[in-house]
């Protein structure tokens, strides 16, 4: 049995043939961003969530605010508990200060006992004065150094006892400092600032809303560079290398490719199997290399979108 070919379907096998030659390419894989989900840290009433979908958001900027009220009473009620601690607390300066102004005065006092002392002794050389009279002298001085010596002693003690109490009570003013510092720092979270410039991919919550801790608000992605993930065979490893330019292209119709510049950013050093999108059997066996291309989006490049690559030579 002889099948005739028509001339035009010849030449339509041999352009589409041409045209798969033309258009070879030494890798492929799918356009991705590194995405943010932003999610509450602290438990509240969403009042602000000002962002939509697609929405560019700049770094540190304000976005939502979440109802810390609660916060701040339980900050109010720590602070008032830790305000009467410190009336607990007692202050032992003036108690010694009274001490030591006793002890100074009975410095001066024997001081003059011990002028008072040399001039008898000076007046018993010169037969003016008895002995009777230095001792008693010597009697007052030495119950004035004792009395020195207690005044000395009760200040020590004053000093131990009441620091011993404040301690006590200072015990508990700790924790209770270290809760409303971390209160304070909860109601700082309270608002809620976007964490890198980008756009906004989904919002999961509105305002109004009661929101939980990690629970998800929205999700942000920096959509000025895109990042191609494709995979390489192990032969092909040896093309490549950190920093190196290469052509990306994508679908621009049904016959037509848009053309950009890439970087290579990362080159994997384990092996893994080619994904599933990969169609054929045989290929999905092979172990492949995952590498990432940075590619400068022009707006027209989208996350899950097809791309393909050329090594430059």
């Amino acid at each position: 049995m002889h099948i005739r070919l028509l001339p035009g379907f010849l030449l339509t096998v041999f352009y589409f043939g041409c045209g798969m030659n033309e258009n070879q390419f030494d890798a492929e894989g799918t356009f991705e961003a590194n995405e943010v989900l932003v999610s509450s840290e602290v438990p509240g009433k969403l009042l602000v969530l000002n962002l939509e979908e697609g929405s560019v958001l700049a770094k540190d900027s304000l976005v939502g605010i979440i109802d810390s009220v609660p916060l701040e009473l339980q900050k109010a009620q720590l602070e008032a508990t830790i305000h009467a601690l410190r009336e607990k607390t007692t202050d032992v300066q003036p108690q010694i200060k009274l001490l030591e102004d006793q002890i100074a005065a009975q410095k001066i006092q024997l001081a003059s006992l011990e002028y008072e002392k040399q001039r008898t002794q000076r007046l018993i050389a010169a037969d003016a004065a008895t002995a009777k009279q230095l001792d008693d002298y010597n009697t007052q001085i030495d119950v004035l150094k004792k009395q020195i010596d207690v005044n000395r002693q009760q200040i020590q003690v004053q000093e131990t006892s009441v620091g011993t109490q404040n301690r006590t009570v200072l015990s508990e003013y700790r924790p209770l400092a270290r809760s409303v510092a971390e209160i304070q720092d909860q109601v700082k979270r309270a608002y809620v600032l976007n964490p890198q410039a980008g756009t906004v991919l989904a919002k999961y919550a509105m305002a109004g809303e009661v929101t939980s801790t990690g629970k998800a608000l929205y999700k942000i992605a920096d959509l000025s560079v895109l990042t191609l993930r494709a995979y390489l065979t192990g032969a092909q490893l040896s093309q490549v290398k950190l920093g190196q330019a290469v052509m990306v292209y994508v679908d621009d119709g049904a016959s037509h490719y848009k053309e950009y510049s890439g970087t290579i950013s990362m080159i994997s050093d384990k092996a893994e199997f080619t994904p599933k999108t990969i169609q054929t059997k045989e290929e999905r066996a092979n172990l492949v290399y995952a590498i990432k291309i940075r590619v400068k989006n022009d707006g027209y490049l989208k996350i899950g979108m097809f791309g393909e690559v050329k090594f430059k030579k």
